[in-house]
């Protein structure tokens, strides 16, 4: 699972955390656990819920491979429909499959 890494690298960009920040830092993680709803009927609720990381990182694990592992679909296979089909088809599983866990998870967490 090349090129995940940047998740962390994003959150920390998104969340201001410190420059050196990792997925170890203190600063990202209390940011990510102490971020509450701004709008909205959950309005004031905790964002990231331990069902919404789940979810979250379900769709990370499964969602499109790192751009130089497209290229080398597109160059091994001389056509562009698989490196699209590459990048199109895990995401939207990713999608689907982090969805249906939250939607299941939601109603047996109420």
């Amino acid at each position: 699972f090349a090129a995940k890494e940047i998740v962390v690298s994003t959150m920390g960009v998104l969340y201001q955390a410190e420059p050196d920040a990792d997925e170890a830092s203190g600063t990202l993680m209390s940011k990510l656990q102490n971020h509450r709803l701004t709008r909205g009927p959950r309005k004031g609720e905790i964002a990231y819920t331990p069902l919404v990381a789940f979810s979250f990182m379900l769709f990370v694990l499964i969602y499109f491979p790192c751009v130089s592992t497209i290229a080398a679909i597109n160059t091994e296979s001389g056509s562009k429909k698989w490196a699209i089909f590459s990048m199109i088809y895990p995401t939207v599983l990713a999608w689907v499959l982090s969805f249906i866990v939250f939607q299941l998870g939601s109603i047996w967490a109420v």
